[in-house]
């Protein structure tokens, strides 16, 4: 997994005279090769050896770097560019891969197809210049810091979430929506250690989010490219599980190294390994030139820089992040007071005491059923006759005697 540099190692009793020749502190030495000034200590007391491109890196340093003066402790100043350092504090996706050396394909203006050019980004609010000046963090304004971020690392993620999702459309869609994201959380963002892995695992997120399938549009079959080898390559990209695809991506084709890799994906770095071996294995079945690691980064490469993916302005994107952010506020405010008239509506007319309901009528048992009256026989009309004569008179009165 890891090949020692071609530069011969020193002896660990020699790493230190070697450095201290060179007028080089352990903490300057640490940033130019980009790891901590534990690990230098480490490699000149000879308990860890330093392996990988950073190992390559470190001997370089030791055996080619010319004298400098060390650097004063009261200011912060980048160090001087060289053909051996690497940036002091790299954002993630312009780490090298630890594995091997493996130079970044590149495309006619010098700049890596998969990942933003290096560069030192003390924080987000102090992004450098391409010549390596050094930047005040009060001069900039949140607006001119976020433009600064997504110029330096929206043209390299729009091919990466192109190798995810294979729709040109939906890679576009995928990094606005993640620096909108970015924009609406701007203060944790400002203040986060990697800005850059930040906005790239919301846009990964956004590319491979399975609810897309859904979509009217993207039920329409994607145009494929031109040439036949990278059908072929993004036909066998898209059939990878996305988190296969994912870790391919990012371990190949960006350069991350396995545990970088592993915590991008939320995975242990056991799995992460396997996922990356049994992807290796299908592209090697279908594609057996792939089975170099340095042939698959140069496919991923080429396959990403055919397509001309150009992500929308800075300006367009921070306004809609604001339209959005403007029109959930308006739909959670309208929401709300629909919430309140409903519930005031409710109080006004609901009864204010509690009414018993009638319960329903029962048959009476045993009652004859009325009779409609009917001609009266003769008996009938006597009785008629005698009850009338008795009431005009009245009855005889009694009266009393006496003993």
């Amino acid at each position: 997994m890891t090949r020692s540099p071609a530069t011969p190692l020193p002896p660990p009793e020699e790493r230190r005279h070697l450095r201290e020749s060179h007028s080089l502190p352990q903490a300057q030495l640490a940033r130019r090769v980009g790891v901590s000034r534990e690990t230098v200590c480490a490699w000149e007391s000879g308990r860890t050896p330093p392996h990988g491109r950073k190992g390559g890196t470190y001997v370089k340093l030791l055996t080619t770097a010319t004298p400098t003066k060390p650097e004063p402790t009261g200011q912060q100043r980048s160090p001087e560019p060289s053909e051996h350092s690497e940036p002091a504090e790299p954002i993630k996706s312009a780490k090298p891969s630890a594995r091997s050396v493996k130079p970044s394909p590149v495309r006619p203006g010098g700049r890596s197809v998969l990942r933003p050019p290096v560069r030192t980004v003390q924080s987000v609010q102090s992004v450098q210049s391409v010549q390596e000046e050094a930047v005040d963090p009060t001069t900039l304004t949140p607006a001119q810091a976020f433009d600064a971020l997504y110029a330096f690392c929206a043209p390299a993620l729009v091919r990466q979430a192109y190798l995810l999702s294979g729709r040109r459309g939906l890679a576009r869609e995928s990094v606005e929506r993640a620096f909108q994201l970015a924009w609406d959380r701007w203060p944790e963002v400002a203040r986060d250690p990697d800005p850059a892995g930040w906005v790239r695992a919301a846009a990964y997120e956004w590319a491979l989010a399975p609810w897309h399938r859904f979509r009217p549009r993207h039920r329409r079959p994607e145009t494929p490219p031109s040439q036949p080898s990278d059908r072929v390559l993004l036909d066998v990209l898209l059939h990878l599980p996305p988190p296969y695809r994912r870790t391919v991506v990012l371990y190949d084709g960006v350069g991350l190294d396995l545990p970088e890799t592993a915590a991008e994906t939320e995975a242990s770095t056991p799995a992460a390994a396997s996922r990356l071996l049994r992807a290796h294995e299908t592209l090697a079945a279908r594609l057996p030139e792939l089975s170099d690691p340095l042939v698959l980064h140069q496919r991923l490469a080429e396959l990403a820089s055919i397509e001309h993916l150009r992500p929308a302005r800075p300006p367009e994107v921070r306004d809609g992040s604001e339209r959005r952010a403007r029109f959930w506020t308006r739909a959670a405010i309208a929401f709300t007071l629909a919430l309140i008239g409903a519930t005031v509506l409710t109080l006004h007319t609901a009864p204010t005491h509690y009414d018993p309901p009638v319960p329903p009528g029962e048959t009476a048992q045993g009652v004859p059923p009325r009779v409609a009256p009917g001609p009266l026989s003769d008996k009938e009309r006597k009785l008629r006759t005698k009850l009338r004569e008795e009431l005009l008179h009245g009855p005889e009165r009694l009266a009393p005697q006496p003993w």
